[in-house]
């Protein structure tokens, strides 16, 4: 069995914990980041910083076409960070996303010779972006089985945990405060527990509450 991953790697919460879950499921994990003219260069950097500390092989790969082909509140000053209240997708909506990052993931595997791709896509804890359910995952992964000839997995260790579970599942690998002090997951760019009122900010801390007082009340 082929023991090789390649973890689409952002330096965030949940792609930092699938990044610790790949490194016990596999023999030997690479980290791609996607550079996509993103507002807060902190991203990257911080995703190198924990491949260099964890001595990953890692690729940071330019995808700068997707900020000009599709304007939103992480690419774009002028475009204001808003939750959406009416069923439509929030500002921070990247279009087609997942779809090219988890592609170019797929590239990069078959050149570098790995069956399995890890992203840390969720349907539970989500904004209603259509590029992390489970469907779109498994049409994705029979198509890039079809489109190179080559037999991926892809897998999705957080699709069906909440916030909480996630930080539960960080906690079983012995790195939540690694998690929580080093990864990057504010919409305002700031690490670690980060701004404490964007979108993102809000439900990572609201995981984060709801699991310390659950295991504090084991």
């Amino acid at each position: 069995m082929n023991k090789k991953a390649v973890v689409v790697f952002s330096g965030g919460q949940d792609s930092t914990t699938c990044l610790f879950w790949a490194l016990k499921e596999f023999e030997e994990v690479i980290a791609v980041t996607f550079d996509y003219n993103q507002k807060h260069r902190k991203e990257i950097e911080c995703a190198t910083s924990i491949a260099k500390e964890l001595g990953l092989e890692h690729h940071i790969l330019d995808m700068a076409l997707l900020n000009q082909l599709a304007p939103n509140a992480l690419t774009r000053d002028d475009i204001e960070i808003k939750v959406s209240k009416d069923g439509s997708l929030p500002s921070t909506f990247v279009e087609g996303r997942n779809m090219l990052f988890l592609t170019f993931a797929g590239v990069l595997a078959k050149v570098k010779g790995a069956k399995h791709i890890v992203t840390g896509v969720c349907e539970t804890d989500f904004s209603g972006y259509p590029d992390c359910r489970d469907i779109f995952i498994k049409s994705l992964n029979v198509t890039l089985n079809l489109a190179m000839d080559y037999d991926f997995v892809v897998h999705t260790p957080l699709m069906w945990i909440d916030k909480a579970e996630t930080w539960a599942l960080a906690d079983s690998f012995g790195k939540l405060d690694y998690i929580r002090e080093k990864t990057l997951t504010c919409y305002n760019g700031v690490i670690g527990d980060g701004c404490r009122t964007c979108p993102a900010c809000i439900l990572r801390k609201k995981g984060l509450d709801n699991y310390l007082l659950s295991r504090n009340n084991k």
